[in-house]
């Protein structure tokens, strides 16, 4: 019996030892960063507002993100970055395959960034990929899905054009009151 009562102490340690954060649900503001690009910016969701921001989480050795790159970049060219960005956050790989894959997809009109040791997808609550978070004009989340076939395109599609339809206003800035004199 202790020792029954010593693993379920240890289990119960283990498990609040886990993280707490969860998912990014719709209507939620996602984790900001999402990483730095091969030429150094960093790539955050907060200086993106006005436009939908797909984010992307993938990998080059995963079969289903490498066929849902050109649909990526069909939706990116389609709607223009003044409207969306695309940003394609790799999935804990070396980064000698990362430079690979840059030079690759050195034509593609996406954003690409590293997540080298998971920290951006621990954010994201992501353990697998591809994972697709859409996230809306005034930066919250507003679709997710996760894996990828070719029968949910019509979905995805859906999504994009829902955000891109949604009206925004940016925040007017509050004017700062002249002093007056007297």
């Amino acid at each position: 019996m202790k020792q029954v009562k010593g693993l379920l102490l240890g289990i119960a340690l283990g498990v609040a030892t886990l993280p707490t954060h969860a998912l990014p649900a719709v209507g939620e503001a996602p984790p900001d960063s999402l990483g730095v690009t091969p030429k150094g910016e960093e790539i955050r969701i907060s200086d993106r507002r006005g436009k939908v921001v797909v984010v992307a989480f993938w990998a080059s050795w995963c079969g289903y993100c490498r066929k849902q790159l050109p649909v990526l970049e069909a939706i990116q060219q389609a709607a223009g970055r003044e409207r969306l960005e695309v940003v394609l956050v790799n999935f804990k790989e070396p980064p000698r395959t990362y430079r690979e894959i840059v030079r690759k997809l050195k034509r593609a009109t996406l954003t690409l960034t590293h997540d080298r040791d998971g920290t951006i997808s621990d954010a994201y609550t992501v353990d697998s990929v591809p994972r697709l978070f859409m996230i809306d004009k005034a930066g919250r989340v507003g679709w997710t899905h996760y894996g990828y076939s070719e029968e949910n395109l019509p979905k995805i599609g859906a999504a994009v054009d829902r955000l891109l339809a949604e009206p925004w206003q940016p925040e007017e800035a509050t004017p700062v009151a002249a002093s007056q004199g007297t």
